[in-house]
């Protein structure tokens, strides 16, 4: 009862006592960084802050792509401030978070995220507080807000490469965990010991991917060895947290060297189960069609124009579901209800891995029906199909399976002739189809009921 009793008077900042190291310290003079090239905003917030008494520096990300001259997405802070502390400092702040509490502090549309110096969680006989911290049975964390100070927050942080901290107001660069070594020599690099930080969060298997495909670098041998294996763990990790991280992998302009690193590393499957199936069934099919998918996204990317994870998403997962749709078929369900029956199974398992929200779910369905509708071209079918708000992108996928090597009778010519011509144009190209004697998807015509039969129950009846 004592040992509970005192316990509950320290501090989240009680941790392990361990020996303290030194920074290495960069001058203005000893790096490229200029204050003229950060957000007024960002450093706003850390002059504030410092001038309330607390520490507080840019770190991470921002620090790291200004030292490879790649313009920052966003501006982190790191302070000795609690967020209460920080969010009493800042109106236009909000804290946010249960796992990993941090205050987002507003300007308009930029927002400067302020975290708090964290440290090791406690470790042998020291008692986890449950509200500050708690872990997994498996070792992953589960919550991580206790406090530290500076030298504990770069040690608790997951690359070297992102252990850097930037003072602008000194224009230092503090430097714990030999992250400049590892920028020159473009290597993606652990902090400690590799599969102890994966087993912690193995989130950390994908964020080493990611960094070494955006910087490409590459990822240190260390850091790497532990992933084919602990690659299972991500079936551990909340659907809907690794949704944000495929987003975060697939739809930055690197997606196809990204895939590339995920297949070597074994961490596709564990995404996509069924299409890391249908790469070992099919490989040359699968890996073709979802490469071109990749590519497309990278190059519409690359040239400022819009991308949807919806069709991402369905060309990643079309290679399973010709399989599926065929296993239907051979049960005597007909082609579109076998198709949409298929569909719906496919989605709903992978939303159990990765969760897909509806409002993407409901387009993938889409795109995938549209290909059994796109042959159905007789009559007005074919101008209906242009007016359907999914046309453009069922026909891009229609093109995209074309690439990947699906004979599809010319389909897709078909179509992009069809969308250029007049309409008499149109007309004959119907009357060719016809006359060709191709297939335009028609249903075998539906014989008439006869009204004799019931006229005569009317008339028996007196009506």
């Amino acid at each position: 009862m004592l040992k509970k009793l005192f316990k509950s008077f320290h501090s989240p900042l009680r941790r392990a006592p361990r020996p303290r190291s030194t920074p290495e310290v960069l001058s203005s003079s000893q790096h490229p960084l200029k204050r003229n090239e950060i957000s007024r905003h960002a450093i706003s917030v850390v002059e504030r802050l410092q001038k309330a008494g607390y520490q507080a520096y840019l770190v991470g990300g921002c620090v790291r792509d200004l030292l490879l001259d790649i313009d920052p997405k966003d501006f982190d802070v790191a302070t000795s401030a609690t967020p209460e502390q920080v969010r009493a400092e800042f109106r236009n702040a909000r804290v946010i978070g249960r796992r990993f509490k941090l205050v987002h502090v507003h300007f308009g549309r930029e927002i400067i995220e302020v975290a708090t110096f964290r440290a090791n969680h406690p470790q042998g006989d020291e008692e986890e507080n449950s509200n500050l911290a708690s872990r997994h049975e498996s070792g992953r964390i589960l919550r991580d807000n206790v406090y530290g100070t500076l030298e504990d927050d770069a040690q608790r942080r997951d690359f070297t490469i992102n252990a850097l901290y930037y003072d602008p107001t000194q224009e230092h660069i503090l430097d714990y965990a030999r992250g400049m070594h590892d920028v020159r020599n473009h290597l993606v690099r652990l902090i400690g010991d590799p599969e102890q930080r994966y087993l912690e969060d193995p989130v950390r298997m994908l964020r080493a991917v990611r960094f070494a495909a955006k910087l490409d670098f590459e990822i240190e041998k260390h850091s790497a060895a532990p992933i084919r294996r602990l690659a299972p763990m991500l079936r551990d990790i909340p659907s809907a947290r690794l949704f944000d991280e495929v987003l975060k992998l697939f739809l930055a302009g690197y997606a196809e060297y990204t895939f590339d690193l995920l297949l070597e590393h074994d961490l596709f499957a564990q995404l996509f189960p069924a299409s890391g199936a249908a790469l070992k069934q099919n490989p040359q099919y699968t890996e073709k069609l979802i490469r071109q998918a990749l590519i497309n996204t990278d190059d519409r990317i690359h040239d400022g124009k819009s991308v949807t994870p919806a069709f991402l998403f369905a060309a990643l997962l079309w290679p399973a579901l010709p399989a599926r749709v065929l296993q239907l078929q051979n049960k005597g369900m007909p082609p579109i209800p076998a198709m949409q029956e298929a569909a719906h199974e496919l989605i709903a398992e992978q939303c159990q891995r990765i969760a897909v929200p509806k409002r993407f779910t409901i387009p993938i369905r889409e795109i995938w029906d549209m290909q059994e509708r796109l042959p159905r071209r007789s009559g007005k079918r074919a101008d209906l199909l242009l007016e359907n708000p999914r046309f453009r992108a069922g026909y891009d996928f229609l093109l995209l399976r074309e690439l990947a090597g699906e004979d599809t009778g010319g389909l897709g010519e078909w179509w992009t002739d069809y969308q250029d011509a007049n309409d008499s144009e149109r007309r004959q190209m119907i009357r060719d189809l016809a006359g060709k004697g191709e297939s335009t998807g028609n249903a075998p015509r539906k014989r008439r009921r006869s009204n004799n039969r019931r006229k005569r129950s009317d008339e028996s009846s007196g009506e």
